[in-house]
């Protein structure tokens, strides 16, 4: 079952390469696409289509990245550029109200009733910042608690013990931020409602939120234990601690209401972002409305920006949004991602690989380890060595995964049956050499 794979040339990426690292920090302008944890040199993108990345050399990958989630309907999905075209053609920036604005906030309102009232922004990072704001505001509290392993963005009081990007290169906290801003932040394992009641017991009133992923996307995927979410939506609760739901990653990824839906809780604000501008930069938060209603310009609570609700990004996430309403695709999602899900445990356990498989709806993980994997702590013990050799020995095959141990694989609507076999064959092929 080993692919005959043709030795790929990357020339022109090596040369592009060495020219961005003379301009740009690292060469790069996300950490994690440096390839540092892994080994090597980045490939650099020229264009995609589909399920597919095509390089500056002329290679060919199936891309299970997809832009680190966004991409449910594959790259350059026609009605998807179709959309942006038309919104580029009116104009790309108006700084002024529009109709689509209205059209994209009842829709994440539809889906995520928590949502009362949204405020569309223009990252992932900018609505956590600005949703951990409000939550100070509404409850006149400074401190907030955050869970080893996620990540919220790269603010400054969210960078201590986070995930993602800082995982990946071994940094546990950020040079440059005040320790008086790090003293607003405590942190406790991931899935520990224990080490949670205790920091409550201790910290309640100086807590006014409490914030997670409800389903860990930034430590490689790490399901919430049975129970957890809900034993925290009562705990937060019963102390007037607001509850956050960072689902930048999760939202219209595992269920079109996100994890919330799938799991049956209701937070008290909730943060979005990736799908829901369809490949373009946009963000969200919102919630309840007496919450809400405290940001400017109807309360005290100032969050601004001049390219909030841009109506390219805009454009993009509502047919995005229109495209996963139709009936079926979450279940040919789940088809898909269970039949890859399961090739690549049949390819480790053939090959004798330990193994620890994670997955919920398209979101897949997989650790090098034999012990489960429940929190950071845990998901650590996972060889990153062994990783970065199938990570390249995958890349060699045209199967473009993501450069970290500790990030998430993603599945689109776009990839076939054929992609999913050739998958499955190419990491037979990668555990072999293992």
């Amino acid at each position: 079952m080993v692919l005959c794979a043709p030795i790929m040339k990357t020339t022109r990426s090596a040369k592009l390469f060495t020219e961005a690292q003379q301009l740009i920090p690292g060469g790069v302008n996300s950490p994690v696409r440096a390839f540092r944890s892994v080994g090597g040199q980045p490939r650099f993108i020229e264009r995609a289509k589909g399920a597919r990345l095509y390089d500056v050399d002329g290679n060919s990958y199936l891309d299970y990245v997809l832009s680190w989630g966004p991409m449910i309907l594959g790259h350059a999905a026609p009605s998807v550029t179709s959309a942006i075209k038309k919104a580029a053609a009116n104009g790309t920036s108006y700084g002024a109200p529009t109709e689509l604005e209205v059209i994209l906030a009842r829709m994440i309102h539809q889906a995520m009733p928590s949502m009362e009232k949204v405020r569309l922004v223009s990252s992932g990072t900018e609505a956590v910042m600005s949703a951990i704001r409000v939550a100070r505001g509404f409850t006149k509290r400074d401190t907030i608690l955050k869970f080893e392993g996620c990540y919220h963005g790269h603010s400054d009081y969210l960078l201590a013990k986070a995930g993602s990007g800082l995982a990946t290169l071994g940094i546990p906290d950020s040079l440059g931020v005040p320790a008086d801003f790090a003293k607003h932040t405590l942190t406790v394992p991931y899935n520990d409602i224990r080490a949670v009641q205790q920091i409550v017991k201790e910290h309640r009133d100086r807590l006014a939120c409490v914030i997670l992923e409800p389903i860990a996307a930034n430590m490689g995927v790490v399901p919430p234990a049975p129970e957890f979410l809900a034993s925290l939506r009562r705990l937060t609760k019963e102390n007037d601690i607001l509850l956050i739901f960072d689902e930048v990653i999760s939202g219209f990824r595992v269920a079109y209401g996100g994890a919330q839906t799938l799991y049956g809780i209701t937070p008290d604000l909730t943060v979005l972002g990736k799908i829901i501008g369809g490949g373009l930069p946009v963000g969200a938060y919102g919630g309840r409305k007496e919450i809400m209603n405290l940001i400017a310009p109807v309360g005290p609570v100032y969050q601004a920006g001049t390219l909030s609700g841009n109506p390219l990004a805009v454009s993009a996430g509502i047919e995005t949004l229109k495209q996963l309403k139709v009936r079926g695709v979450y279940k040919k999602l789940e088809e898909k991602s269970v039949a890859l899900a399961k090739g690549i445990g049949d390819a480790a356990k053939k090959a004798g690989v330990p193994l620890t498989q994670t997955r919920i709806g398209s979101m897949l993980g997989a650790f090098f380890t034999s012990g489960p994997v429940v929190d950071w702590d845990t998901s650590k013990l996972s060889d990153t060595k062994r990783y970065g050799l199938f990570f390249h020995q995958m890349l060699e095959q045209g199967v473009y995964l993501a450069p970290s141990q500790f990030e998430a694989a993603f599945l689109s609507t776009v990839h076939s049956d054929r992609d999913i076999d050739y998958t499955i064959k190419a990491t037979h092929s990668a555990f072999k050499t293992l």
